[in-house]
């Protein structure tokens, strides 16, 4: 065995257990330094089925000290399963399993845990909804707000909080499990729009018409810090995957990134020539992509705050953008109907994605980056593979406008929510078979 560097005693690392992270590929290492648990990931983002492994498992043993050569075996198990996940074709085809009647009122957004498990919706009956996905039937009702609840949101992967954001200028933080009533925040003046958890579940984020994001400590419930950089509303929120940035878009034209730890904004994103409607870190955190009713896409660079290419092609607003898990891919949605599928490194348009018959209001990918959804005014979301470009499958059955749907955590179920006041539940079919 090769040897590692001398540590004090007590001082030293001991690796515990190995995880699998599969969206996107990683391992992480459970370990033990002086006394406490910690983990430590290793990001495999360009894993493909191409990968030589023993490559791969040579850099890794050489770069990391927590992993000897005697681990090579396991390693190489992990490495194998992150690859056959990868390697899973699914048809992209989907079927109504159940509809929900959610609220008696509009609803204003739907959301899942991490798992799937569970997911929530808010509305303008001024109540969130929490369900479980599998029966279909309501869980919890988390009352007490006095307006719209416009902006809900889980605190995964740990998913024991919901955050509602509403109208009557208050956040609440709930318990997942038993709806008892964490946290009131106070301290926005306006309307607040956008609620976001970081990754490690520490912070909330909360946007308003007020023109600030404010940071909150999940745990007590105080003001962290006021964010003012912006001129108006603040309509997006996002961390990044280590929790210590966020990004702001606001219909000011511009994006801010700012320092979790300190409530300092380190860079102004300025160069759209339209209100921005959506913003995004990718995994790896060194890059952000905005969209605006300018019809641009642009990629910024986190370290400089500098656009790094501009993505044009759509002839009205961009409503929304993501990345895919790795980052490696940008989708974007149109009110001129159609979304497209760009390179993160060239900037070139991969596909141009079109047959709805009205504005696209949101954009997601599965988890494993081969499928894309979209929701339209149309009625219908559209499920499209991501290698081709072509519809594999619509999902039909909405009387009025969808403007959510998201993929669970594997991609086997997506959940849409339409001004229809119906959530409807869409499941892979390899799942019904299989059921």
């Amino acid at each position: 065995m090769e040897k590692r560097p001398s540590t004090s005693r007590g001082s030293k690392k001991r690796l515990k257990r190995f995880l699998l992270r599969y969206y996107p590929p990683g391992i992480i290492l459970e370990y033990e330094y002086k006394g406490k648990r910690r983990t430590k990931p290793i990001d495999l983002l360009d894993l493909s089925e191409h990968t030589d492994v023993d490559v791969l498992i040579n850099v890794i043993i050489r770069q990391e000290p927590l992993i000897s050569e005697k681990r090579r075996p396991i390693l190489r198990s992990l490495i194998e399963k992150l690859t056959a996940k990868l390697e899973t074709k699914c048809s992209g085809k989907y079927s109504l399993d159940k509809m929900l009647q959610a609220h008696i009122l509009p609803l204003t957004n739907c959301a899942f845990n991490k798992s799937g498990t569970r997911f929530i919706t808010g509305s303008y009956d001024r109540t969130c909804k929490v369900w479980d996905t599998d029966t279909g039937k309501e869980i919890l009702t988390l009352s007490g707000h006095k307006n719209v609840v416009y902006a809900i949101a889980f605190n995964n992967p740990f998913g024991d909080k919901i955050a509602t954001g509403s109208f009557d200028k208050l956040c609440k933080i709930w318990n997942a499990n038993d709806g008892k009533l964490l946290h009131t925040l106070q301290g926005h003046s306006k309307e607040i729009v956008c609620v976001s958890f970081d990754p490690q579940g520490n912070t909330l984020a909360t946007g308003s018409t007020d023109n600030t994001a404010i940071l909150w400590d999940t745990e007590t419930g105080k003001s962290l810090f006021v964010l003012e950089a912006h001129d108006a509303e603040i309509v997006s929120l996002h961390f990044n995957t280590e929790g210590n940035l966020l990004v702001t878009g606001s219909f000011d034209n511009t994006a801010v990134i700012w320092d979790v730890t300190t409530g300092q904004s380190m860079h102004i994103l300025d160069g759209h020539a339209g209100e921005i409607s959506s913003t995004q870190f990718n995994f790896a955190g060194d890059l952000v992509v905005s969209g605006s009713i300018d019809s641009t896409v642009k990629i910024w660079d986190v370290a400089s705050g500098t656009c790094l290419n501009t993505l044009e092609g759509h002839e009205d607003e961009i409503l929304d953008v993501c990345f895919n898990s790795t980052g490696s891919l940008i989708a974007s949605a149109s009110a001129d109907g159609s979304c497209r599928i760009f390179s993160t490194m060239t900037g070139q348009m991969k596909h141009c994605l079109t047959g709805h018959e009205g504005e696209i209001s949101k954009v997601s990918f599965n988890p494993q980056g081969t499928l894309i959804i979209s929701a339209s005014s149309d009625k219908t979301v559209r499920v499209w593979d991501v290698e081709t470009g072509k519809c594999l499958n619509i999902l039909k059955g909405h009387t009025d406008e969808i403007f959510s749907c998201a993929f669970n955590y594997d991609g086997s179920v997506i959940i849409t929510g339409s001004k229809d006041n119906t959530c409807r539940i869409w499941l892979r079919e390899e799942e019904k078979s299989s059921s």
